[in-house]
């Protein structure tokens, strides 16, 4: 018999952010997430999303073992912005039981439902700017730093759970060895042709971080505005995640366009730091996960551009083509061998076409489902 339990006490919250590492820990291509990392995203007094929406926590157990997780979420300000009346789950780890697998996600759909909500979306590990989708392709390597991981079988466990597609999400790769051959070379004419429009290309100043941070957040919440499930960032939100990134940023990898000094597009990729992760030991950083963290992030070889932008009444100009390559050309003299691009909608024609111009493979997918309560 399945029994479920919110998640109510600090030890319950450890038994939460532990269980992958036992549900996975024959993968060689599991990543732990570092626990203070997933503790800070799922505390109400931590986290800034918290002061406008909720979210609970559940554990499943058989018996006296622990089999399944999920977090049911209602965003308060995703449905003020799109006007709809849905709740999100997130979070989903299952031994492969159906049993239980339907029973989390059930008690997520009623908990939306006495929320008020018509319809549950997922996975998403919170809202859309973190982490979301369920690997549906490209099981074979590790995840980039930020993406989600899942075994196979969780397709099946949700979808005979009663939830249909929603939309697939895309995740591309690129060689900096592919790429240079052909469009960095293209690069330097599209900046040029720019450049004669009054459009420049430069990195962030880290020196004036708060300053660029706010001119980015501007764009953020102007070029993604109509993507799905999308809400504008509040300043808290991005500031906590600005000073997370802050640590990890690298100015070769952060690139804004310009034009008179405002800014209508950018970049962001970031080291791989999952390269590095994979080695910490159920996401502990002490006490010896955080040498092998600083130690290991001289030896990173990839990158993942995280965040691409522009604003609309710029695109189809090739500013995105060239803020994707304004990072591989800076990162081939830094020993970095590779970058993946994600994540993009499926139906992104534009920017989908921007990553495939710079030589990229489509390489993992991921999907989001959806259930009408």
């Amino acid at each position: 018999m399945v029994q479920i339990v919110p998640v109510q006490s600090k030890k319950q919250l450890a038994q939460f952010i532990d269980l992958p590492h036992d549900l996975y820990a024959k993968d060689p291509n599991y990543v732990p997430e570092l626990f203070i990392a997933q503790q800070d995203l799922l505390s109400a007094r931590k986290h800034p999303f918290f002061k406008h929406s909720q979210a609970q926590a559940f554990l499943a157990f058989k018996g006296d073992k622990l089999v399944g997780r999920i977090l049911a979420i209602w965003n308060n300000n995703h449905n003020t912005f799109n006007n709809v009346l849905e709740g999100q789950f997130g979070f989903f780890e299952s031994i492969n039981d159906q049993e239980v697998a339907t029973k989390l996600l059930e008690t997520a759909e009623h908990w939306v439902k006495e929320k008020g909500g018509h319809t549950i979306v997922g996975p998403i590990n919170l809202t859309t700017n973190d982490t979301c989708g369920l690997l549906i392709d490209g099981f074979d390597r590790p995840p980039m730093a930020m993406m989600p991981y899942n075994p196979p079988y969780y397709i099946d466990l949700i979808t005979h759970a009663g939830f249909a597609d929603k939309v697939d999400l895309r995740a591309y790769y690129v060689t900096t060895s592919t790429a240079s051959q052909r469009s960095v070379l293209l690069l330097d004419r599209l900046e040029e042709r720019l450049k004669r429009s009054g459009i420049i290309l430069r990195q962030i100043n880290l020196k004036d971080f708060a300053n660029e941070a706010k001119k980015i957040k501007q764009v953020y919440n102007k070029a993604w505005d109509k993507n799905l499930g999308f809400v504008p960032m509040t300043d808290e939100e991005f500031d906590h995640t600005a000073k997370d990134l802050k640590m990890i940023v690298d100015p070769k990898y952060c690139i804004v366009a310009e034009k008179d000094n405002e800014v209508i597009g950018f970049a962001l990729g970031i080291p791989n730091i999952n390269e590095v992760l994979i080695k910490v030991k159920r996401g502990r950083l002490l006490p010896f996960g955080i040498f092998k963290l600083l130690f290991g992030l001289k030896k990173i070889k990839t990158l993942r551009v995280l965040m691409l932008g522009v604003i609309e009444g710029y695109r189809k100009l090739g500013i995105e083509a060239c803020l994707y390559g304004r990072i591989i050309k800076n990162a081939i003299p830094s020993g970095i061998e590779a970058a993946e691009c994600s994540w993009m909608l499926d139906h992104n024609y534009m920017m989908n076409h921007a990553i495939e111009q710079i030589n990229a493979d489509l390489y993992k997918r991921y999907r989001l489902y959806e259930k009408a309560l």
